[in-house]
């Protein structure tokens, strides 16, 4: 059995593998609760996102399990080019992720980031089978 996908990308991913994009992979993105997402181009210490966010914590997407508290970026670490964060209430430091908190942590994210529609069946791509 053949079937064909359509796939919605975001510009990193499309652009880490080898395509264009206008979304910048050199920048660190902050994500707050309200799912806007901020590009800081510029070398930046955690310290600086919270005090302008006193009532939240940082933490890195990459960082992220299911079941345990996600931990905290350290105030003098420095965020990383190419990396998600999260700013996140601080009532949720102690609080074990799940699922449906880290799907709405990923809609926020996708929302606030530039897509793009890739066709997996194109004249010049090969259908994938099902077993």
């Amino acid at each position: 059995m053949c079937a064909c996908a359509s796939s919605t990308l975001n510009s990193k991913s499309v652009k880490g593998a080898g395509g264009g994009g206008r979304g910048s992979s050199t920048a660190a993105k902050v994500v707050d609760m309200d799912g806007r997402v901020q590009e800081l181009k510029q070398p930046i210490q955690a310290k600086k996102i919270i005090s302008q966010n006193p009532n939240c914590f940082l933490c890195s997407s990459e960082s992220m399990t299911i079941g345990t508290c996600v931990p905290q970026v350290p105030d003098d670490e420095e965020l990383q080019p190419g990396r998600i964060y999260f700013l996140m209430p601080l009532s949720h430091s102690h609080k074990p992720l799940s699922l449906p908190d880290l799907c709405a942590l990923a809609i926020k994210a996708s929302s606030g980031l530039p897509t793009y529609s890739v066709d997996l069946c194109s004249s010049n791509s090969k259908p994938f089978h099902l077993m």
